[in-house]
């Protein structure tokens, strides 16, 4: 069997992967000392499981009021979708399309392409379309911005906090999980893994 060849995304070094262990710990370059990727067990089962949170932390925070506003005793609440709409009628079609896009769907399709890829692979089976999945969820990770939509939000509601009361909804504690599990998601994810499992499926 050939040996598995990685390339240093730093110094542009060819070198020959180390085999996964038990322990874990990270690869490091010979050469200019770069991470090169993660030393491990691998874990498709935990990836899938994170996915699959995420994709319900997402659906739950697009299906829940984000923020509420008391008002001498006149309550307000907005959905992600409500502000994006507020948006679109007070003529800012372009913030509405980004926040949309962003917030909602380009998560929403980086959730979908890693659990179709996932499933299959858990499963020993090759999923269908993966290159063409693979090469959109990479084009897709950067435009992710759920983080920046709540620090947005929390910005908002310390600058109202003095005209109104500010009622945290069921979304902002549902986003404030989502950003944490993709946080996780991130740092456990090498795509490494996922096209090793592709090799070895069926």
């Amino acid at each position: 069997m050939s040996a598995r060849l990685t390339v240093c995304h730093e110094c542009d070094a060819l070198l020959q992967e180390v085999p996964q262990a038990e322990g874990g710990g990270n690869a490091i370059c010979p050469r200019c000392g770069a991470g090169l990727y993660r030393l491990g067990p691998d874990k498709l089962q935990v990836l899938l499981a994170l996915s699959l949170s995420a994709l319900i932390l997402l659906l739950l925070s697009n299906l829940f009021p984000v923020v509420g506003l008391n008002i001498q005793g006149h309550q307000v609440e907005t959905t992600v979708f409500g502000a994006a709409g507020q948006l679109w009628r007070d003529d800012m079609p372009v913030v509405a399309g980004l926040l949309l896009a962003t917030t909602v769907l380009i998560p929403l399709i980086e959730m979908l392409a890693l659990a179709w890829m996932l499933l299959p692979l858990c499963l020993g089976r090759r999923p269908p379309a993966f290159v063409l999945l693979f090469r959109g969820l990479r084009l897709a990770q950067p435009w992710a911005m759920v983080e920046v939509f709540i620090l947005g939000v929390l910005v908002s509601l310390v600058k109202l906090s003095h005209l109104a009361d500010v009622l945290p909804g069921t979304a902002i504690w549902c986003f404030g999980a989502l950003m944490l599990v993709l946080a996780v998601l991130s740092s456990l994810l090498d795509h490494r893994v996922l096209w090793r499992a592709w090799e070895a499926a069926r």
